[in-house]
């Protein structure tokens, strides 16, 4: 485990995590992951340390309300937020990470259009 940095566009959202050098990361198809390219690291979140930018980040929930999609209010990046599959975690978005830590990243497709029946099979473990 090593520590990563990164953050929104702008630079005002930073955080730091503490993750594998060599990713394993999930790519949805669910509208919002779909339209964003997020590709999912998920971390507990005593893993997770948010640096900067609590003040310009804005909240979005939908369908069920359970995830807390959190935005850069100034560039409209969505860099991390508590996902509806590990509430007492974080997803970080892989491609916000700074250079010079990831040495690898694995990515295996999950089928978020179909939410229930995919984590119902146990997916989304924190690694």
């Amino acid at each position: 485990m090593i520590k990563h940095h990164g953050g929104c566009h702008c630079k005002r959202v930073r955080f730091e995590i503490t993750a594998p050098a060599h990713l394993e990361v999930e790519e949805c198809n669910c509208s919002i992951c779909a339209m964003s390219g997020f590709l999912h690291l998920i971390v507990p979140a005593d893993r997770f340390i948010l640096i900067s930018g609590a003040e310009v980040l804005h909240r979005y929930r939908f369908n069920t309300g359970t995830a807390e999609h959190l935005f850069c209010s100034v560039c409209g990046i969505k860099s991390f937020y508590v996902p509806r599959s590990h509430p007492d975690g974080f997803s970080v978005n892989a491609r916000c990470l700074d250079e010079g830590t990831v040495e690898s990243t694995t990515v295996t497709s999950i089928d978020g259009r179909e939410w229930e029946k995919t984590f119902a099979q146990g997916r989304g473990e924190f690694r």
